[in-house]
């Protein structure tokens, strides 16, 4: 039996969300990352008005944006006031994420009514084994994959007719290459790929397509003179590990010609779970301390109510500064017992600021939830 493995992106996922509430915008260039003052308003004539990012000069960043937006260069993660000054027309919605999440728990539901064994990895990507899918190891006519390809189609026609959005499919032999696959044929693409594509589909492709060769690994590889995952896997394991250490290196050489055993694991404990906030502008410790210790406060209770709407106690608990020379500083602080109340956080919070020379305004705050553990499991004995 021929092991398929697919992984599933919805297509710009928050901005398409947002294209099914205001059709009127399809074609148009969109970024979502603004605030509630970005909100859409309705107008006397039934028609909405919409911000933009014309004279933009927040501290946000852009979650997102459509593909007509991304052809002007802009692109998740930029920030807004530079995403301004390369597109003022471009539309500013602000993000929704109960919508989101929503729409993500139709499109899962959708696709387990055809293939149950899904890997969760987010709110717009899953992993899929298709290997006992009926009808997924059959021949249809003259292609070999035709019943694998049947199977990603009736994913996709199921997802789009549970949500109105499109998704791009990868289907191969595992997870490392599905993941390479589904970006080939974006957006509403489906591509099936075997070992033997390798050459002619994978290798033409940058390193830094391989989901865990980050920047720095990137830099490392071009010193000599890797760029392209063909030019990877033309270096033996040995060189590799020479260079790269044993673990590293036999890794790099397994991804270059496309070898992954992982399974499809269909559910996993959190390691932590977080909350943080950018500033508009940059506070001032004592300046702006009502504002701080507001922040804190609400990003304290917002993680209180994740731990116990999931059910999980926390062991650490820690806080993230960012300053406004960007340097960021995280601190950590165990608890002698498990803890899942807002209070609790709130003074260990404290415990891990304290800790802190803060000299410089604050542009970041981050609080988080480590050593989770269901509480059943902290009792004794």
């Amino acid at each position: 039996m021929r092991r398929w493995i697919a992984h599933l992106d919805m297509d710009a996922f928050y901005a398409s969300v947002e294209l099914l509430r205001y059709p009127e915008l399809r074609g148009a260039p969109v970024v979502i990352g603004g605030s509630r003052r970005h909100a859409p308003e309705r107008q006397a004539h039934g028609q909405w008005r919409f911000s933009t990012l014309q004279g933009y000069r927040g501290r946000g960043v852009a979650t997102t944006a459509t593909y007509e937006a991304r052809a002007l260069g802009l692109h998740s993660g930029m920030s807004l006031a530079k995403a301004a000054e390369r597109a003022p027309q471009a539309v500013l919605l602000p993000v929704d994420f109960d919508e989101y999440r929503r729409c993500s728990r139709l499109f899962k539901a959708a696709v387990a009514e055809v293939a149950p064994v899904i890997e969760d990895r987010g709110i717009d990507e899953i992993y899929i084994d298709l290997t006992e899918v009926p009808g997924s190891q059959e021949v249809v006519g003259h292609d070999p994959y035709g019943g694998v390809r049947a199977v990603g189609q009736a994913i996709r026609n199921s997802v789009r007719q549970a949500t109105g959005l499109s998704c791009s499919v990868g289907i191969t032999p595992n997870k490392l290459l599905s993941k390479l696959a589904s970006e080939l044929e974006k957006p509403n693409g489906l591509t099936v790929l075997t070992l033997e594509d390798l050459p002619t589909r994978i290798w033409p492709l940058s390193v830094a397509r391989v989901n865990g060769i980050g920047p720095k690994a990137q830099k490392a590889l071009a010193a000599l003179g890797v760029h392209t995952i063909g030019e990877l896997a033309a270096f033996d394991a040995t060189t590799l590990r020479a260079h790269f250490g044993r673990s590293w290196g036999q890794w790099l050489h397994e991804a270059a010609h496309g070898r992954d055993d992982r399974p499809v694991v269909t559910y996993s404990e959190p390691l932590s779970m977080s909350r943080e906030t950018t500033f508009e502008r940059d506070l001032h410790v004592r300046h702006d301390r009502s504002a701080l210790g507001e922040a804190l406060d609400s990003l304290v209770m917002r993680l209180a109510t994740d731990l116990q709407r999931k059910g999980y106690t926390a062991r650490t608990v820690g806080i993230k500064l960012k300053f406004e020379d960007f340097k960021t500083v995280t601190r950590e602080w165990t608890l002698p017992l498990p803890i899942q109340d807002a209070a609790a956080l709130r003074t260990a919070c404290g415990q891990c600021l304290k800790r802190v020379p803060i000299e410089r305004r604050i542009r970041l705050l981050g609080v988080r939830a480590g050593g989770l553990c269901r509480p059943e499991a902290s009792e004794p004995g």
